[in-house]
């Protein structure tokens, strides 16, 4: 392990360029700014610290959500198709796909609020709208007929509304997460929103060297799917890698949402027919809001990883490193940015590059590497600590510090200096274990 540190800790800071567009991935692009059901915000991958022969799948949808936002309070949407993919063997064509499918009940039409007591269980009288899901696990690519049920009529968490609402809202949402067969876990609903960046100053041409930090996505929640899975069931091989040269160690993750082609308003309500469109997109944080110029972001939310070589160009010269010489004055290696194609497209080699990798944008994990279950370092590989991020990302990362230091070029000799936001946490906790993200904010607070 020592070996592959050192040369990861010099391939390293190969980086994610960026800042960050309303967060990770929040608003990021002109079409689904005006879709936020299925704007899907932030993607983690990770193994399980509190069980390391798993590997937790995270997606986050709804940026921004304010606590109080009643009386109808966030939800899933019933006409979005919400997925997590898993590329197995590095040819970026899914293997492995988990799709999520929420029905909404209403119970009493009669009153305008979400719930007309304490609810202190998932099913009680009290909350008016009630969510379930449907989750299925498909194996092969697109269009594959190799689909499993995995589990029908799953309970949401719904949102945390206030104290007189929610007495304990923490168990309530631990209702939320099923044990399946085969040792999987399950969560969906409302969770706290665990990014964290100084969004005035980021877009404000970058300031980050001026005024006081502040985190821009304090306060705010989102709408979470998550699962756990046994490592052997994701891997190409079936079984859990020990070794970080393994063929099989390295798994590349994306999420997507997707919509009926044909949505129809009538005075009833909407009608939604036809084949499922991909309207978002999302593996490694940052790409689509900062690498992908304004003008082809739309057309990367629809794409799929295996014609990635269509927006390669954008991350061998990233617009971010111009401005950072425009702005400040500062020396960035010049293009073509070779280090910046590892973290995006392959893989780290030596740690997140599988055998043969197609490029790809996919958020690469090691599931060979055990997690950092002491004091993880929020700057991950780069802080030294190869469970994290770009090695996967897990809960707490600091991305934006990352991003902005890598994109410096402090991978190339004679380039790069340490830069940051001056946002260091999260504004809440995080958990322990699974679902891993915290509380969501009450909407009382």
């Amino acid at each position: 392990m020592k070996h592959h540190r050192a040369a990861v800790l010099t391939a390293l800071l190969v980086s994610i360029a960026v800042a960050t567009a309303r967060a990770s991935s929040h608003r990021e692009a002109p079409l689904i700014s005006q879709d936020p059901t299925a704007d899907n915000t932030d993607v983690y991958a990770f193994v399980s610290p509190a069980d390391p022969g798993k590997v937790t799948l995270i997606s986050n949808f709804i940026p921004l959500e304010a606590p109080s936002g009643g009386p109808n309070f966030f939800k899933f949407d019933d006409n979005v198709l919400y997925e997590i993919h898993v590329d197995n063997n590095g040819d970026a064509v899914e293997d492995i796909t988990f799709q999520f499918r929420f029905t909404t009940e209403v119970r009493n039409g009669s009153t305008f609020l979400y719930n007309v007591g304490p609810v202190t269980s998932l099913d009680s009288p009290n909350l008016i709208v009630v969510q379930r899901y449907t989750l299925t696990r498909v194996k092969g690519g697109r269009g594959s007929a190799n689909r499993e049920t995995l589990a029908t009529g799953l309970l949401t968490a719904p949102n945390n509304v206030g104290i007189n609402s929610m007495p304990s809202y923490p168990s309530l949402a631990a209702q939320a997460v099923q044990s399946l067969a085969g040792g999987i876990k399950v969560f969906a609903g409302q969770r706290e929103d665990g990014f964290y960046v100084d969004l005035s100053r980021v877009f404000d041409l970058l300031q980050v060297t001026r005024g006081t930090p502040r985190d821009g996505v304090a306060g705010f929640n989102v709408h979470t799917i998550a699962v756990e899975v046994p490592i052997e069931q994701l891997t190409r091989s079936g079984t859990r890698p020990t070794s970080l040269t393994d063929p099989a160690a390295v798994i590349g993750v994306w999420s997507t949402a997707s919509r009926p082609a044909v949505s129809v308003l009538r005075p009833g309500g909407r009608e939604s027919r036809g084949e499922f469109v991909q309207v978002s997109r999302l593996g490694n944080p940052l790409v689509n809001e900062v690498v992908i110029p304004r003008g082809m972001k739309d057309a990367f939310n629809a794409s799929e990883p295996k014609d990635d070589a269509q927006f390669a160009q954008f991350v061998t010269d990233p617009e971010v490193g111009r401005l950072l010489t425009a702005l400040f004055g500062l020396r960035v290696p010049p293009p073509p940015r070779n280090d910046l194609v590892q973290v995006f497209l392959t893989g780290i080699p030596g740690l997140t590059q599988p055998p043969g990798v197609k490029a790809a944008e996919e958020l690469r994990l090691n599931v060979a590497v055990p997690p950092n279950r002491g004091t993880p370092n929020r700057l991950g590989v780069l802080g030294g600590d190869l469970a994290g991020y770009p090695n996967g990302r897990r809960v707490g990362v600091d991305v934006v510090d990352i991003a902005l230091t890598a994109v410096s070029g402090i991978l190339v000799p004679g380039f790069g200096v340490m830069l940051g936001d001056g946002v260091d946490g999260n504004d809440a906790p995080y958990l322990d274990a699974f679902p891993y993200l915290g509380t969501p904010h009450p909407g009382n607070q």
